[in-house]
């Protein structure tokens, strides 16, 4: 996929007049590329559209407009970019604030009963079974962070199997304290095989 670059960021100043329109536009594209898998777990596979938005929303919060920072946020986030063989997806762990009989949720408790989760997701396409890779530094034996970076290295054979239309494609988490199979739509299928034609 080809990286972004400082032509495709327009800018605080440029980004304020089309904000409203492009986010609804995004939000549209994410649906097709995210998935719940049970319900304190959802991934959204990343591509150019998400990584634009989400330089754009941040150059936005932080006023950033230098040329240097804005590359330097570029080049973080191309990081995340699907690459010829692999896919790319950052992992959300919602955790409530208030559980169902009204009692305050201890968030940090809850976030922990999730260490180890970098070992337990997997992405099926077809036959074929590939372990999700972790960016480092987002957990530990004895923390971990609500947001995961996730890589999925695939084989010939998966690329093509994700290419082929009625192919299915799960997630799996299958973690001690939490295991959970979701399948993705024919529509997220066809909106992550084309992220090896970009």
């Amino acid at each position: 996929m080809k990286p972004i670059s400082l032509d495709d960021i327009r800018g605080p100043a440029l980004y304020a007049g089309i904000r409203e329109d492009f986010r609804k536009r995004v939000i549209a594209h994410k649906e097709k590329r995210r998935i719940d898998v049970g319900d304190r777990v959802f991934l959204v596979f990343e591509d150019r559209v998400t990584l634009i938005f989400q330089i754009e929303e941040i150059l936005r919060a932080e006023r950033i407009s230098d040329t240097a920072e804005i590359r330097h946020e570029i080049e973080l986030y191309n990081q995340l970019l699907p690459t010829a063989d692999s896919l790319s997806a950052t992992l959300f762990l919602a955790v409530p604030r208030v559980a169902p009989d009204g009692s305050e949720v201890d968030r940090r408790a809850e976030l922990d009963r999730f260490i180890g989760l970098d070992e337990h997701v997997i992405l099926h396409i077809g036959p074929h079974s590939i372990r999700a890779e972790f960016e480092e530094g987002r957990s530990t034996a004895e923390r971990i962070s609500a947001v995961q970076y996730t890589r999925y290295r695939l084989s010939p054979e998966a690329i093509a199997a994700l290419r082929t239309p009625g192919t299915t494609v799960e997630i799996e988490i299958d973690h001690p304290v939490y295991r959970h199979r979701a399948r993705a739509s024919e529509e997220m299928r066809a909106s992550l095989a084309a992220d090896f034609d970009a």
